[in-house]
């Protein structure tokens, strides 16, 4: 009954097994759309002491959820491939460190290493992880299509899961058992996805330079007069000083493509430096370099100085990217304070700041007019990844003042919190 329990919160994602070949099977099996209820069993075994404690695992998996709705590559598949981190803690406070530290870890992820700017907040009741106590999230915002999405959750799960799974420990101080605080938290491959749509363009992809596989390509350029040998050796060892450095590099050394046709093949796989090289540039004892994320061009020496330079253009194509996305988003992040102003906001491809009661029953009716209104009376397939509704991404972190007496946008009755919402993925 304690894995039913916990199911019935994924219910409409849940994909269930009920034939082996031609054979029905007597019971239909559940495929797990997250790992607690197999887990938990385990951790009942092997903590015993607050001397257990904290546990904290790490695992690697692919998951199933299956979606009632149209499946979107890397954002919204129905099996995708996970982090998912589960630890057990003596007190609620050791238990949300933990999990403040994964969602600041998530945050890095995104804004370090995918120059994609998130917003830290807290999910609402309505919102957040079933059976757990409090979800936090990152959310990040999709320029080029007005909508938000979730990037990682951490969840504080509380004690329920474990009174479900009778997990409890002996305190320090001796007396009677205690049931640990627990957390779960995952980044899934959606980041992926994330990070092509914030930054790509119609040109095809533009990866930030701290994860691009190839951080700068060389091209050797050759005409009929000059010598292709003489070229290559020169942008050898122009590859030879940039990777001295760790910088990502490679040399396209094929001669049975044109130039242009190169330029645009590493275009639409977004290397972040393409380099050329021709005979006035070996001439020069110089090289070219063209930025993909803005499309800069301008003659670099080659000399003692050229891989530091190449490695400073890189962060400084990581720090463009994240401003870029960064203005965009915010340039979309609108306060509003009565409903006749929250749906046309959406429209302008909004994330809409809004007093909020914080009650579910109030949440759910936003939705339904948000629906309604931007319908105008017309039908939305029940299937679609990209509904009209409005919904709440996060309470963030970053609260703006809530004066006494502020009453919530849609219901009238008195604001207790500042919430984001949006049209999401």
């Amino acid at each position: 009954m304690t894995e039913k329990d916990h199911v019935e919160g994924f219910a409409p994602e849940v994909a269930w097994v009920t034939k082996s070949g031609e054979t029905d099977l007597a019971e239909p099996i559940a495929v797990r759309p997250t790992s607690e209820t197999i887990m938990y069993p385990f951790f009942s075994k092997w903590i015993r002491s607050h001397r257990d404690l904290p546990l904290e695992l790490n695992q690697w998996c692919n998951v199933v959820r299956w979606e009632f709705k149209d499946a979107t590559p890397f954002l919204r598949s129905r099996e995708f491939l996970w982090q998912e981190g589960h630890t057990a803690h003596a007190t609620y406070e050791e238990a949300q460190n933990r999990v403040l530290t994964a969602l600041d870890l998530y945050k890095d992820v995104y804004e370090h290493l995918l120059a994609v700017p998130v917003i830290k907040g807290a999910k609402t009741e309505m919102e957040k992880f079933a059976g757990g106590y409090q979800t936090t999230t990152v959310e990040a915002y999709i320029n080029g299509s007005g909508r938000a999405i979730q990037g990682a959750t951490s969840h504080n799960l509380g004690q329920n899961f474990g009174k479900m799974f009778k997990i409890a420990f002996e305190p320090a101080t001796g007396g009677d058992r205690m049931v640990p605080w627990q957390t779960s938290w995952g980044l899934t491959t959606r980041t992926i996805g994330v990070s092509v749509m914030v930054h790509g363009d119609n040109k095809g992809l533009i990866l930030p330079p701290r994860v691009a596989p190839i951080q700068v390509i060389i091209l050797p350029i050759a005409k009929k007069d000059v010598e292709y040998d003489s070229l290559l050796s020169y942008a050898r060892n122009i590859e030879s000083q940039i990777k001295s450095i760790g910088v990502r590099v490679d040399i396209d050394e094929r001669q049975n493509y044109t130039p242009g046709w190169k330029f645009n093949h590493w275009e639409q796989k977004g290397v972040p430096i393409r380099l050329e090289v021709g005979a006035r540039d070996v001439a020069s004892n110089q090289c070219r370099i063209v930025r993909r994320d803005n499309g800069a061009k301008f003659d670099l020496p080659v000399d003692d100085n050229l891989a530091t330079t190449i490695q400073n253009l890189l962060d400084e194509i990581h720090n463009y990217l994240f401003e870029k996305s960064k203005r965009e988003r915010d340039e979309k992040i609108v306060q509003v304070t009565e409903w006749k102003d929250f749906v046309p906001a959406l429209n302008r491809h909004c994330l809409v700041l809004t007093p909020f009661c914080d009650q579910r029953e109030w949440e759910e009716k936003v939705k339904k007019m948000s629906r309604e209104e931007a319908l105008s009376g017309g039908l939305e397939d029940a299937r679609t990844a990209t509904s009209v509704a409005a919904k709440t991404l996060c309470k963030p972190f970053d609260q703006p003042p809530l004066p006494e007496g502020t009453l919530c946008f849609v219901s009238g009755l008195p604001a207790t919190t500042w919430v984001l919402w949006g049209r999401s993925y």
